[in-house]
């Protein structure tokens, strides 16, 4: 890992529509981009009304950005979660828990903040990004 700034880019996240990476590292800190519930090949929203389908899949996203720069799941240190409606938290925690337990084996959990929030696109109910620190 270097410390000049370098975009991360993987097929298996979302490609940008606009002028934003998939992920930054620099100095041995990767930012990841807020991600949503696409299909890594299509960018089709996936699982319409299915929160709990829709926060796996995000979070595979951030997931496979994160490896793509070399890290792991583990390497993340803090999670942005960013829902529409108050009354879906419960549903979007229960699922995140499930997947924080299958891929965070140390059990030692990133810090997370959940927004309530209008989302860019109607069919998003999460977008979840993400900061991790990469080994040198």
């Amino acid at each position: 890992m270097t410390d000049s700034k370098t975009s991360v880019k993987t097929s298996g996240a979302p490609t940008p529509l606009t002028t934003f990476s998939q992920g930054v590292a620099k100095g041995g800190f990767l930012s990841v981009s807020g991600q949503g519930p696409q299909d890594p090949e299509s960018g089709a929203y996936l699982h319409p009304d299915d929160l709990t389908s829709q926060t796996v899949r995000t979070l595979d996203n951030v997931k496979a950005i994160v490896e793509a720069a070399g890290g792991t799941f583990e390497d993340i240190v803090s999670l942005r979660v960013f829902l529409t409606k108050r009354s879906d938290f419960a549903e979007m925690n229960a699922a995140y828990a499930e997947y924080l337990t299958a891929n965070v084996p140390s059990g030692d959990y990133p810090t997370r903040t959940t927004v309530m929030v209008e989302l860019p696109n109607e069919a998003m109910l999460v977008e979840i990004d993400g900061l991790a620190i990469l080994s040198r």
